[in-house]
């Protein structure tokens, strides 16, 4: 089972690294009922962490570091900021499908 787990951040990776300068709605929960969301562009991939540059407000910019199994356990969500779709299917919803 754990095997299955690294395929899927593996893929979360891949498709992040073919996503660099993409646009992107990124809702994370940094718990205790705090959940943020924003829009941002996808700067960098690395190993263990994916790098997004979030615009704040009056026009400022920062850059935010996700892991890959925050999008997998659903902590962080992706969207298209056009369609508001999600990017990314979390790991419990793949389950309920099935």
């Amino acid at each position: 089972m754990e095997e299955q787990e690294v395929n899927h951040v593996e893929d979360i990776h891949e498709r992040l690294a073919e996503m660099v300068g993409d646009r992107v709605r990124v809702k994370a929960n940094m718990g205790r009922t705090r959940v943020i969301e924003r829009m941002g562009v996808i700067k960098n991939v690395h190993p263990a962490v994916f790098i997004v540059e979030v615009d704040e407000r009056r026009g400022r910019k920062s850059r935010q570091s996700y892991q890959y199994v925050d999008i997998l356990t659903g902590t962080v969500e992706l969207f298209d900021p056009e369609s508001g779709e999600h990017l990314f299917t979390p790991l419990g919803n793949q389950l309920e499908e099935h």
